[in-house]
């Protein structure tokens, strides 16, 4: 979503709105799926905050995060919700925020990888890897910078 053009999203308003039936078909029981990064820095702030206090990540809860994405959403000018009736109308039921991942996150990642690979588990490799992996704040190593989109060609290097 952040990388539509503002607007064009719009497109498909009458499908989520309150219609019986458009063109003779009904799509109340549709599920639309909208992927953004729009907000990833809110979310990371807030995340860190939770952090700084000793709170778990998994202690963030949805109403934590959800205004922040609603209105950064809604007045990103770079992004597809810019200005969007989607959000005005209020036809967007939940938005699902992706937190950042922590090093214990990322040796599951890497676990599930061997695994596809037909590989053991070596929980000494598995640690190596993870380690291997970029974490913020600096010095701290709280949060994976890429998350798990490396962990494959981390691998690789090690196999």
């Amino acid at each position: 979503m952040d990388k539509m053009p503002p607007g064009l999203i719009d497109v498909i308003k009458p499908y989520l709105d309150t219609y019986e039936k458009l063109d003779g078909l009904s799509f109340q029981k549709c599920i639309f799926i909208f992927l953004s990064n729009s907000g990833g820095e809110k979310i990371t702030e807030l995340a860190l905050e939770f952090w700084r206090n000793k709170k778990k990540r998994e202690e963030i809860k949805l109403s934590d995060v959800e205004s922040h994405l609603l209105k950064h959403a809604f007045n990103n000018k770079k992004g597809g919700f810019w200005h969007s009736s989607l959000i005005d109308r209020n036809l967007i039921d939940v938005f699902v925020p992706f937190l950042p991942l922590e090093e214990e996150h990322v040796r599951m990642c890497v676990r599930a990888e061997l695994r596809h690979r037909d590989r053991a588990i070596n929980e000494e490799l598995v640690t190596k890897i993870a380690g291997e992996m970029s974490y913020y704040p600096e010095g701290e190593r709280v949060y994976s910078v890429k998350g798990c989109k490396t962990v494959a060609t981390k691998i690789s290097l090690f196999l």
